[in-house]
């Protein structure tokens, strides 16, 4: 990418997927400002860069005037801002919609050129789920702000980091049984971080991405079963106890289970699996952008050994690529 783009602002860019954007447009030679709720958490980011060239600062999303000076001079603004579960004030659709519209607009006020809304795969204006919904609203918002904007729509997001794998390996090395919501028929097409930064980058490197929608997803689809059975093969427990549940259990589970600390399920996340969450095939994708999709096999024994029996330096299940 060279130096075309001398000051970006990463929204959410301190979180799973925003650190890896920034750690690479800082290799740019770009100047990045990372605006945050909590900036102090975001100041490891600085070591990304130069001194200085890493910026956190604060901002409220809600505020039109903060947003406003957070994007002072930027040529290009990335918004990855995502909630999973709805707390507080922060409601999906004052996230995944208002804020995004309120970022698009004040981008566009302030003379960037580019433009990367960050969505989800299962974006759908006519989902049940609220968090479908409201990712379809604010696309709908930013494009209406920014017609340039272009929109990636990443599947399950996998890496060292991520919320899924490590969170059923965590409760495949605790519990004594995982759940199988739905029966564990949703289709999946988890996708690595590395390409989906890689993807903001070529998406903004050329003209062709102006105005397009990607949908992000790996190079295979798997069942959420087979997905579970993969996580419990790599931590060596490839016999592990699943319980197949119905979504309508499922559902009155989520609704007890998100009145917890961390929210460990929600009804809304329940509607989610309702739906595969799969690339249609109709709009382009990361092979697209020049990026060869890597598979979960390859990143993902990497980094969930530290869940293994007799720890790190002990094997996976024979049955681990299953």
């Amino acid at each position: 990418m060279g130096n075309r783009y001398s000051n970006a602002v990463v929204f959410g860019g301190s979180g799973f997927i925003g650190r890896y954007i920034v750690r690479r447009l800082a290799k740019t030679g770009a100047r990045v400002v990372v605006p945050s709720r909590h900036p102090g958490q975001a100041a490891y980011l600085r070591s990304a860069g130069d001194v200085g060239q890493v910026l956190p600062i604060a901002i409220d999303i809600n505020d039109d005037q903060s947003v406003a000076t957070a994007v002072a001079g930027a040529d290009l603004v990335v918004n990855l801002i995502g909630i999973l579960a709805p707390s507080g004030r922060n409601s999906f659709d004052a996230v995944q919609h208002q804020a995004a519209a309120r970022i698009a607009r004040a981008a566009k006020a302030a003379g960037a050129k580019r433009f990367v809304q960050v969505s989800a795969l299962g974006a759908d204006a006519g989902s049940n789920s609220s968090y479908a919904r409201s990712k379809a609203e604010g696309e709908k918002a930013v494009l209406a702000a920014f017609p340039e904007a272009t929109i990636l729509r990443p599947s399950v997001v996998f890496g060292p980091d991520d919320q899924f794998f490590n969170r059923f390996a965590a409760m495949g090395a605790g519990l004594p049984c995982l759940p199988l919501i739905g029966g564990g028929r949703t289709l999946m097409q988890p996708v690595y971080v590395g390409d989906v930064a890689d993807a903001v980058l070529a998406a903004v490197e050329g003209e062709g991405a102006q105005g397009r929608t990607y949908e992000l997803a790996g190079p295979r689809r798997y069942s959420f079963k087979e997905l579970m059975q993969f996580t419990v093969n790599q931590i060596g427990r490839p016999g592990k106890c699943m319980i197949s549940l119905g979504f309508g259990l499922s559902s009155l589970l989520g609704s007890f289970l998100q009145l917890l600390p961390g929210k460990p399920l929600t009804a809304d996340q329940v509607e989610l699996l309702k739906v595969d969450n799969v690339a249609g095939g109709t709009l382009p994708g990361l092979a697209d952008l020049g990026i060869e999709a890597k598979a979960i096999e390859v990143i993902v024994p990497t980094y969930l050994d530290k869940f293994r029996i007799g720890g790190r330096f002990s094997q996976p299940s024979d049955k681990a690529a299953s």
